[in-house]
Protein backbone atom coordinates (compact mmCIF):
# COMPACT_ATOMS: atom_id res chain seq x y z
CA UNK A 1 0.00 0.00 0.00
CA UNK A 2 1.14 3.42 -1.04
CA UNK A 3 0.37 5.09 3.06
CA UNK A 4 0.69 8.79 4.33
CA UNK A 5 1.62 9.02 8.43
CA UNK A 6 0.92 12.03 9.89
CA UNK A 7 2.86 12.72 13.25
CA UNK A 8 4.91 15.29 15.37
CA UNK A 9 6.54 12.42 17.39
CA UNK A 10 9.84 11.23 14.77
CA UNK A 11 13.20 11.30 15.61
CA UNK A 12 15.95 13.36 16.06
CA UNK A 13 12.92 13.29 19.29
CA UNK A 14 14.09 10.91 21.80
CA UNK A 15 10.54 10.46 23.09
CA UNK A 16 8.99 6.65 23.39
CA UNK A 17 6.79 8.14 20.78
CA UNK A 18 9.38 9.16 18.38
CA UNK A 19 10.60 5.79 18.88
CA UNK A 20 7.51 4.08 18.76
CA UNK A 21 6.78 5.77 14.81
CA UNK A 22 10.38 5.21 14.27
CA UNK A 23 9.52 1.43 14.76
CA UNK A 24 6.50 1.53 13.00
CA UNK A 25 7.64 3.19 9.83
CA UNK A 26 10.68 1.02 9.28
CA UNK A 27 8.18 -2.08 9.49
CA UNK A 28 5.80 -0.83 6.93
CA UNK A 29 8.82 -0.72 4.63
CA UNK A 30 10.25 -4.00 5.37
CA UNK A 31 6.42 -5.13 4.53
CA UNK A 32 6.88 -4.04 1.45
CA UNK A 33 4.47 -0.69 1.57
CA UNK A 34 5.40 2.70 0.21
CA UNK A 35 5.29 4.81 3.47
CA UNK A 36 5.48 8.86 3.48
CA UNK A 37 5.52 10.76 7.27
CA UNK A 38 4.53 14.13 7.37
CA UNK A 39 6.27 15.66 10.10
CA UNK A 40 5.70 19.44 11.26
CA UNK A 41 9.04 21.32 11.75
CA UNK A 42 10.03 24.87 13.23
CA UNK A 43 13.49 25.00 12.92
CA UNK A 44 13.64 25.16 9.06
CA UNK A 45 13.81 27.72 6.19
CA UNK A 46 12.38 26.09 3.51
CA UNK A 47 8.61 24.96 3.22
CA UNK A 48 9.14 21.83 2.84
CA UNK A 49 12.37 19.17 2.89
CA UNK A 50 12.58 15.54 1.25
CA UNK A 51 14.39 12.90 2.67
CA UNK A 52 14.67 8.93 2.59
CA UNK A 53 15.32 7.27 5.51
CA UNK A 54 15.18 3.51 6.54
CA UNK A 55 13.38 2.91 3.32
CA UNK A 56 11.02 5.42 4.58
CA UNK A 57 10.07 9.32 2.83
CA UNK A 58 9.56 11.92 5.28
CA UNK A 59 8.58 15.10 4.14
CA UNK A 60 9.14 17.38 6.66
CA UNK A 61 6.53 20.68 6.69
CA UNK A 62 7.59 24.04 7.87
CA UNK A 63 4.36 24.92 10.50
CA UNK A 64 4.83 27.20 13.99
CA UNK A 65 6.35 26.29 16.96
CA UNK A 66 4.66 23.59 19.40
CA UNK A 67 7.55 22.17 21.81
CA UNK A 68 8.98 24.07 25.21
CA UNK A 69 6.96 27.33 24.97
CA UNK A 70 4.34 28.31 26.80
CA UNK A 71 0.73 26.62 27.17
CA UNK A 72 -1.12 29.53 24.89
CA UNK A 73 1.70 30.24 22.41
CA UNK A 74 1.49 26.01 22.04
CA UNK A 75 -2.03 25.79 21.83
CA UNK A 76 -2.01 28.67 19.07
CA UNK A 77 0.82 26.96 17.53
CA UNK A 78 -0.75 23.44 17.57
CA UNK A 79 -4.08 24.63 15.94
CA UNK A 80 -2.34 26.28 13.03
CA UNK A 81 0.37 23.49 12.79
CA UNK A 82 -2.10 21.62 10.37
CA UNK A 83 -3.00 24.28 7.75
CA UNK A 84 0.36 25.35 7.76
CA UNK A 85 1.59 21.79 6.87
CA UNK A 86 -1.29 22.04 4.47
CA UNK A 87 -0.19 25.15 2.90
CA UNK A 88 3.21 23.61 2.51
CA UNK A 89 2.31 20.27 1.53
CA UNK A 90 0.90 21.99 -1.44
CA UNK A 91 4.13 23.69 -2.66
CA UNK A 92 6.08 19.81 -2.16
CA UNK A 93 6.67 17.14 -5.45
CA UNK A 94 4.18 15.36 -3.02
CA UNK A 95 1.36 17.85 -3.69
CA UNK A 96 -0.50 15.38 -6.12
CA UNK A 97 0.32 12.47 -5.13
CA UNK A 98 -2.55 9.54 -4.28
CA UNK A 99 -2.30 7.23 -0.74
CA UNK A 100 -4.03 4.25 -0.16
CA UNK A 101 -4.92 5.08 3.17
CA UNK A 102 -3.67 7.76 5.85
CA UNK A 103 -2.29 7.44 9.64
CA UNK A 104 -2.11 9.47 11.99
CA UNK A 105 -1.21 9.40 15.54
CA UNK A 106 -2.53 11.30 18.70
CA UNK A 107 -0.59 13.44 20.45
CA UNK A 108 -2.07 15.71 18.78
CA UNK A 109 -5.25 15.93 18.76
CA UNK A 110 -4.64 18.74 15.65
CA UNK A 111 -3.77 16.44 12.77
CA UNK A 112 -7.79 16.13 11.65
CA UNK A 113 -7.61 18.93 8.92
CA UNK A 114 -4.87 17.68 7.34
CA UNK A 115 -5.66 13.55 7.40
CA UNK A 116 -9.34 14.85 6.06
CA UNK A 117 -7.76 16.99 3.43
CA UNK A 118 -5.21 14.12 2.45
CA UNK A 119 -8.02 11.16 2.48
CA UNK A 120 -10.60 13.37 0.34
CA UNK A 121 -8.24 14.10 -2.22
CA UNK A 122 -7.39 10.34 -2.64
CA UNK A 123 -10.53 8.99 -1.86
CA UNK A 124 -8.62 6.55 0.90
CA UNK A 125 -9.66 5.29 4.50
CA UNK A 126 -8.04 7.09 7.49
CA UNK A 127 -6.56 5.17 10.67
CA UNK A 128 -5.82 7.04 13.73
CA UNK A 129 -3.67 5.99 16.59
CA UNK A 130 -4.77 7.13 19.77
CA UNK A 131 -2.37 6.96 22.64
CA UNK A 132 -4.56 9.47 25.36
CA UNK A 133 -7.63 10.80 25.52
CA UNK A 134 -7.42 14.44 25.49
CA UNK A 135 -8.33 17.04 26.79
CA UNK A 136 -10.38 13.89 29.23
CA UNK A 137 -6.82 13.30 30.88
CA UNK A 138 -5.91 16.82 31.44
CA UNK A 139 -9.40 16.99 33.59
CA UNK A 140 -8.37 14.05 35.37
CA UNK A 141 -5.26 15.38 36.48
CA UNK A 142 -7.01 18.67 37.99
CA UNK A 143 -4.95 20.23 35.25
CA UNK A 144 -8.26 21.64 33.94
CA UNK A 145 -11.72 22.09 34.50
CA UNK A 146 -14.54 21.37 32.14
CA UNK A 147 -14.97 24.99 31.46
CA UNK A 148 -14.21 26.92 27.88
CA UNK A 149 -10.61 25.71 27.50
CA UNK A 150 -12.05 22.30 27.73
CA UNK A 151 -14.85 22.35 25.72
CA UNK A 152 -12.50 24.24 22.70
CA UNK A 153 -9.88 21.04 22.90
CA UNK A 154 -12.83 18.64 23.59
CA UNK A 155 -14.26 19.89 20.28
CA UNK A 156 -10.94 19.85 18.43
CA UNK A 157 -10.68 16.10 19.63
CA UNK A 158 -14.32 15.40 18.15
CA UNK A 159 -13.83 16.72 15.09
CA UNK A 160 -10.36 14.45 14.84
CA UNK A 161 -12.38 11.36 15.57
CA UNK A 162 -14.96 11.99 12.81
CA UNK A 163 -12.80 12.54 10.29
CA UNK A 164 -11.21 8.52 11.13
CA UNK A 165 -12.47 5.60 9.43
CA UNK A 166 -10.67 3.10 12.08
CA UNK A 167 -9.76 4.14 15.80
CA UNK A 168 -6.79 1.98 17.20
CA UNK A 169 -7.10 2.15 21.12
CA UNK A 170 -4.18 1.39 23.15
CA UNK A 171 -6.16 -0.87 25.57
CA UNK A 172 -9.63 -2.32 26.29
CA UNK A 173 -10.26 -0.34 28.96
CA UNK A 174 -10.27 3.16 26.79
CA UNK A 175 -13.09 1.11 23.94
CA UNK A 176 -16.33 2.29 26.40
CA UNK A 177 -14.81 6.10 25.58
CA UNK A 178 -15.48 5.97 22.30
CA UNK A 179 -18.56 3.75 22.13
CA UNK A 180 -20.52 6.63 21.03
CA UNK A 181 -18.34 7.59 18.01
CA UNK A 182 -18.37 3.87 16.68
CA UNK A 183 -22.23 3.82 16.54
CA UNK A 184 -22.03 5.76 13.47
CA UNK A 185 -22.12 3.51 10.46
CA UNK A 186 -18.98 2.21 8.80
CA UNK A 187 -16.82 2.80 11.38
CA UNK A 188 -14.43 0.47 12.94
CA UNK A 189 -13.20 0.62 16.83
CA UNK A 190 -9.92 -2.05 17.75
CA UNK A 191 -7.47 -2.56 20.10
CA UNK A 192 -3.70 -1.78 18.59
CA UNK A 193 -1.26 -2.32 21.79
CA UNK A 194 1.56 0.12 21.82
CA UNK A 195 4.73 -1.83 19.86
CA UNK A 196 8.51 -1.68 19.21
CA UNK A 197 11.13 -3.02 17.13
CA UNK A 198 13.43 -5.16 18.10
CA UNK A 199 16.27 -3.36 20.23
CA UNK A 200 19.44 -1.75 19.02
CA UNK A 201 22.71 -2.43 20.69
CA UNK A 202 24.42 0.53 21.30
CA UNK A 203 26.63 1.10 23.97
CA UNK A 204 25.32 3.40 26.77
CA UNK A 205 27.67 5.77 28.64
CA UNK A 206 26.05 5.15 31.49
CA UNK A 207 28.30 2.15 33.56
CA UNK A 208 26.56 1.40 36.84
CA UNK A 209 29.48 -0.40 37.94
CA UNK A 210 31.46 3.12 38.27
CA UNK A 211 28.84 4.61 39.93
CA UNK A 212 28.15 4.38 43.61
CA UNK A 213 25.14 2.18 42.80
CA UNK A 214 28.01 -0.83 42.04
CA UNK A 215 26.98 -3.77 42.92
CA UNK A 216 23.18 -3.09 44.04
CA UNK A 217 19.97 -4.33 42.52
CA UNK A 218 18.99 -1.29 40.51
CA UNK A 219 15.41 -0.46 39.96
CA UNK A 220 15.65 1.80 36.60
CA UNK A 221 13.17 4.38 35.62
CA UNK A 222 13.85 5.73 31.77
CA UNK A 223 11.36 8.34 30.13
CA UNK A 224 9.37 11.41 31.01
CA UNK A 225 9.27 12.49 34.31
CA UNK A 226 6.53 14.89 34.00
CA UNK A 227 2.98 16.02 35.92
CA UNK A 228 1.27 12.39 34.86
CA UNK A 229 4.17 10.75 35.93
CA UNK A 230 3.13 11.02 39.69
CA UNK A 231 7.01 10.19 40.72
CA UNK A 232 7.23 11.91 43.99
CA UNK A 233 6.09 8.56 45.41
CA UNK A 234 9.35 6.62 43.98
CA UNK A 235 11.78 9.10 46.22
CA UNK A 236 9.55 8.34 49.19
CA UNK A 237 10.26 5.02 47.75
CA UNK A 238 14.04 5.28 47.92
CA UNK A 239 13.81 6.84 51.30
CA UNK A 240 12.20 3.76 52.74
CA UNK A 241 14.41 1.37 51.03
CA UNK A 242 18.13 3.68 52.03
CA UNK A 243 18.66 0.89 54.64
CA UNK A 244 19.13 -1.79 52.14
CA UNK A 245 22.56 -1.45 50.60
CA UNK A 246 21.68 -3.90 48.16
CA UNK A 247 19.47 -1.34 46.63
CA UNK A 248 19.43 1.30 44.52
CA UNK A 249 17.40 3.77 42.03
CA UNK A 250 18.37 5.01 38.60
CA UNK A 251 16.27 7.81 37.06
CA UNK A 252 17.20 8.41 33.27
CA UNK A 253 15.11 11.14 31.17
CA UNK A 254 13.86 14.43 31.22
CA UNK A 255 10.48 16.43 31.63
CA UNK A 256 8.77 19.20 33.74
CA UNK A 257 9.27 17.51 36.97
CA UNK A 258 12.89 16.57 37.06
CA UNK A 259 15.05 19.24 38.28
CA UNK A 260 12.80 19.42 41.01
CA UNK A 261 13.03 15.89 41.91
CA UNK A 262 16.62 15.74 41.29
CA UNK A 263 16.91 18.59 44.22
CA UNK A 264 14.48 16.83 46.18
CA UNK A 265 16.87 13.67 46.31
CA UNK A 266 19.43 15.91 46.91
CA UNK A 267 17.72 17.89 49.86
CA UNK A 268 16.64 14.41 51.47
CA UNK A 269 20.87 13.57 51.01
CA UNK A 270 19.42 10.20 49.06
CA UNK A 271 22.61 8.45 49.03
CA UNK A 272 20.94 5.14 46.53
CA UNK A 273 19.44 7.79 43.67
CA UNK A 274 21.06 8.87 40.92
CA UNK A 275 19.71 11.00 38.40
CA UNK A 276 20.97 10.92 34.71
CA UNK A 277 20.00 13.39 31.37
CA UNK A 278 18.42 11.95 28.69
CA UNK A 279 20.22 8.95 26.45
CA UNK A 280 19.70 7.74 22.99
CA UNK A 281 16.73 5.28 22.67
CA UNK A 282 19.16 2.88 21.17
CA UNK A 283 21.64 3.17 24.26
CA UNK A 284 18.29 2.31 26.65
CA UNK A 285 18.76 -1.55 26.14
CA UNK A 286 22.60 -1.98 27.39
CA UNK A 287 21.30 0.33 30.20
CA UNK A 288 18.85 -2.36 30.87
CA UNK A 289 21.46 -4.90 31.11
CA UNK A 290 23.00 -3.43 33.92
CA UNK A 291 19.92 -3.06 35.86
CA UNK A 292 17.56 -5.60 37.92
CA UNK A 293 13.81 -4.16 37.54
CA UNK A 294 12.05 -1.61 35.79
CA UNK A 295 9.85 1.38 37.39
CA UNK A 296 6.39 2.63 35.79
CA UNK A 297 4.76 5.02 37.04
CA UNK A 298 1.75 6.79 36.38
CA UNK A 299 -0.31 9.44 38.34
CA UNK A 300 -3.28 8.55 40.60
CA UNK A 301 -5.85 10.47 39.24
CA UNK A 302 -5.84 9.34 36.12
CA UNK A 303 -8.81 7.12 34.85
CA UNK A 304 -8.02 6.38 31.47
CA UNK A 305 -5.82 3.17 30.70
CA UNK A 306 -2.24 3.62 30.04
CA UNK A 307 0.27 0.82 28.46
CA UNK A 308 3.34 3.22 28.85
CA UNK A 309 6.15 2.71 25.69
CA UNK A 310 8.61 2.24 28.76
CA UNK A 311 6.83 -0.88 30.16
CA UNK A 312 7.25 -2.31 26.42
CA UNK A 313 11.27 -1.43 26.82
CA UNK A 314 11.27 -3.24 29.49
CA UNK A 315 9.59 -6.32 28.98
CA UNK A 316 11.90 -6.63 25.50
CA UNK A 317 15.31 -6.28 27.70
CA UNK A 318 13.50 -8.96 30.56
CA UNK A 319 13.45 -6.63 32.96
CA UNK A 320 10.58 -7.45 35.89
CA UNK A 321 8.25 -3.61 37.02
CA UNK A 322 7.61 -2.51 40.02
CA UNK A 323 3.99 -0.13 38.72
CA UNK A 324 2.54 2.78 40.77
CA UNK A 325 -0.28 3.06 38.58
CA UNK A 326 -4.00 4.27 38.85
CA UNK A 327 -6.04 2.06 40.11
CA UNK A 328 -8.04 -0.07 37.74
CA UNK A 329 -5.62 0.23 34.74
CA UNK A 330 -5.66 -2.33 32.21
CA UNK A 331 -1.80 -2.46 33.05
CA UNK A 332 -2.43 -4.22 36.73
CA UNK A 333 -4.08 -7.06 35.64
CA UNK A 334 -1.47 -7.70 32.73
CA UNK A 335 1.26 -7.39 35.22
CA UNK A 336 -0.49 -9.99 37.34
CA UNK A 337 -1.73 -12.55 34.88
CA UNK A 338 1.63 -12.83 33.32
CA UNK A 339 3.46 -13.17 36.35
CA UNK A 340 5.99 -10.31 35.19
CA UNK A 341 6.45 -7.49 38.32
CA UNK A 342 4.27 -6.13 41.19
CA UNK A 343 1.58 -3.47 41.11
CA UNK A 344 0.75 -0.86 43.58
CA UNK A 345 -2.96 0.57 42.88
CA UNK A 346 -3.33 2.61 46.43
CA UNK A 347 -0.50 5.23 45.86
CA UNK A 348 0.39 4.40 49.48
CA UNK A 349 4.31 4.14 49.70
CA UNK A 350 3.80 1.69 52.51
CA UNK A 351 2.59 -0.77 50.03
CA UNK A 352 4.44 0.01 47.19
CA UNK A 353 7.50 -0.40 49.43
CA UNK A 354 6.06 -4.53 50.41
CA UNK A 355 5.48 -4.57 46.57
CA UNK A 356 9.15 -3.28 46.30
CA UNK A 357 10.62 -5.82 48.54
CA UNK A 358 8.58 -8.94 46.98
CA UNK A 359 9.89 -8.11 43.93
CA UNK A 360 13.11 -8.14 45.52
CA UNK A 361 12.59 -11.81 46.53
CA UNK A 362 11.03 -12.61 43.34
CA UNK A 363 13.86 -11.97 41.63
CA UNK A 364 16.53 -13.95 43.39
CA UNK A 365 13.48 -16.92 43.48
CA UNK A 366 11.98 -16.77 39.91
CA UNK A 367 14.81 -17.54 37.17
CA UNK A 368 11.91 -17.59 34.77
CA UNK A 369 11.02 -13.82 35.26
CA UNK A 370 13.07 -12.64 32.50
CA UNK A 371 12.13 -14.93 29.81
CA UNK A 372 8.34 -14.28 30.55
CA UNK A 373 8.82 -10.61 30.22
CA UNK A 374 10.01 -11.57 26.49
CA UNK A 375 7.40 -13.62 25.80
CA UNK A 376 4.45 -11.56 26.43
CA UNK A 377 6.87 -8.60 24.51
CA UNK A 378 7.08 -10.92 21.18
CA UNK A 379 3.45 -11.74 21.97
CA UNK A 380 1.64 -8.56 22.44
CA UNK A 381 4.24 -5.53 21.50
CA UNK A 382 6.07 -6.57 17.99
CA UNK A 383 5.59 -4.10 15.83
CA UNK A 384 5.03 -7.04 12.58
CA UNK A 385 1.86 -7.83 14.21
CA UNK A 386 1.44 -3.45 14.75
CA UNK A 387 1.91 -3.48 10.78
CA UNK A 388 -0.22 -6.23 9.37
CA UNK A 389 -3.14 -5.24 11.78
CA UNK A 390 -3.35 -1.43 10.80
CA UNK A 391 -2.98 -2.91 7.15
CA UNK A 392 -5.73 -4.86 7.31
CA UNK A 393 -8.07 -2.65 8.77
CA UNK A 394 -7.23 -0.05 5.99
CA UNK A 395 -7.83 -2.48 2.88
CA UNK A 396 -11.38 -3.78 4.03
Amino acid sequence: MRLALITENFPPLRNSGAVQLRDLAREFARQGHALTVLLPTSNQQAPWALEQMDGVQVLSLKAPRTKDIGYVRRTLGELAMPFAMLRQFRKSPLATEQWDGVVWYAPSIFHGPLASELKKNSGCKGYLIIRDIFPEWAVDMGLMGRGLPYRFFDAVARYQYSVANVIGVQTPGNRSYFEQWHQQPGRQLEVLPNWLDKPALAHCPIRVNETPLAGRKVFVYAGNMGIAQGMDILLDLAEQLRGRTDVGFLFVGRGSDAARLKGSAKDRKLDNVLFYDEIHPDEIPDLYAQCSAGIVALDPRHKSHNIPGKFLTYMQSGLPVLANINAGNDLAQMIRDEHVGQVCESNRVEDLVQFANRLLDQIESDGQMPSRCRSLFECEFAVEKTVRQIVAALSS
